[in-house]
C-alpha cells in the first residue's frame, strides 16, 4: 500500500502534519520531531513531518525565510531517514518542484498559490503526493479545479487542506462546511488548525494570532469527519522565528491531540 493510500483510507484515525513553521537551524527541528514521533506513535495517529524549507511569503524585507534552501532540505530529509516518517514541504514556483522532491515525499502548495496552474503542473509531474491549501480568497467548491488540473497530468495523489477565509483584512474565520464540500472530490481533506487563526496584515509587518481557540477548530474539524489535521507548534512559540503567534507549543500537543483521538474513536461508533 503507498503512502497515499495509508492516509486516504486508514479510517480508523486522523493523520497529521505537524512541525515547526520553518527550519530555523539544523537542531531544533529534528527535537522537534521525535517528539512529534514518539506522541503519534502513542496514539497510533499516522504522522508526516512538516517544516518549510524556505519562508518565499513574509510581510516584511527583514523577516527570516532560512538557512540556505540545501541545508533545509537536508535536514527535512535526514528527519524523514532517521525517523522513518514521511515529509512534507512548500514549493513555490515549477523550478523548485523537481529539486525538492528529491528530499521529501509530498509536495505543498501554499495557500497565496493555489491557483497558478504552472506550479500545480510542475509538482504534480513530479508523481509526488501533492497537497494544496485552499486560497484565503477561495470558495471550497472551487478547488475542484485545482484537483482537475492535477489529475489531468495523470496524478491522483492529491490532499486539499483548508486554512480559513479572508474576514475583512486582519481576520479569518473556519466554515466547517468546507471540510465535507472539499472531499466530494473525493480525496483527503486536511483542518490546517493553527494558520486559520492568524491575524495577518498587522501594521506591525508581522502576523498575530488566537492560538487559544486551536482545540476548538481541531475539535470541529474532527467532527465533521477531517481526514487530517495540520498544525504548526514549537517549544517556545514567542521565540519562532516564522508564525509564533498562531503556533501551539510543543508541550501541549500531547493533550490535544489525546482528546482529538478519543473524539475520532466517538465519532467512529456513532
Amino acid at each position: 500500500m503507498t503512502l497515499y493510500e495509508k492516509l486516504k483510507n486508514d479510517k480508523k484515525n486522523f493523520f497529521l502534519l505537524a512541525g515547526p513553521c520553518v527550519i530555523e537551524d539544523e537542531q531544533s527541528p529534528k527535537e522537534i520531531a521525535k517528539t512529534l514521533k514518539q506522541i503519534t506513535d502513542k496514539l497510533s495517529i499516522p504522522f508526516v513531518f512538516k517544516a518549510s524549507y524556505r519562508k518565499a511569503n513574509r510581510s516584511k524585507i527583514d523577516s527570516f525565510t532560512g538557512i540556505g534552501d540545501e541545508k533545509a532540505l537536508k535536514v527535512i530529509s535526514e528527519i524523514g531517514k532517521e525517523l522513518n516518517v514521511p515529509t512534507v514541504t512548500d514549493i513555490h514556483t515549477p523550478e523548485e518542484a523537481l529539486l525538492v522532491a528529491d528530499y521529501v515525499d509530498i509536495l505543498q502548495i501554499p495557500a497565496f498559490l493555489c491557483r497558478q496552474t504552472d506550479l500545480l503542473i510542475a509538482a504534480a509531474k513530479t508523481n509526488k503526493i501533492v497537497n494544496v491549501k485552499k486560497g484565503q480568497f477561495l470558495s471550497p467548491e472551487s478547488m475542484k479545479f485545482v484537483v482537475e488540473k492535477i489529475q489531468q497530468t495523470g496524478n491522483n495523489n492529491i490532499i486539499l487542506t483548508d486554512r480559513g477565509t479572508f474576514f475583512g483584512y486582519q481576520d479569518l474565520v473556519v466554515d466547517i462546511r468546507s471540510i465535507p464540500i472539499m472531499q466530494e472530490n473525493n480525496v483527503p481533506v486536511v483542518m490546517d488548525i493553527t494558520h486559520c487563526l492568524q491575524k495577518p496584515n498587522q501594521t506591525s509587518g508581522v502576523s498575530g494570532g488566537d492560538p487559544k481557540m486551536i482545540e476548538t477548530i481541531a475539535k470541529a474539524a474532527i467532527a465533521v469527519g477531517a481526514d487530517g489535521i495540520f498544525m504548526e507548534t514549537h517549544p517556545n512559540p514567542e521565540k519562532a522565528k516564522s508564525d509564533g503567534k498562531n503556533m501551539i507549543q510543543l508541550s501541549e500537543v500531547e493533550k490535544l491531540l489525546t482528546k482529538l483521538v478519543t473524539l475520532k474513536q466517538t465519532i467512529n461508533n456513532l
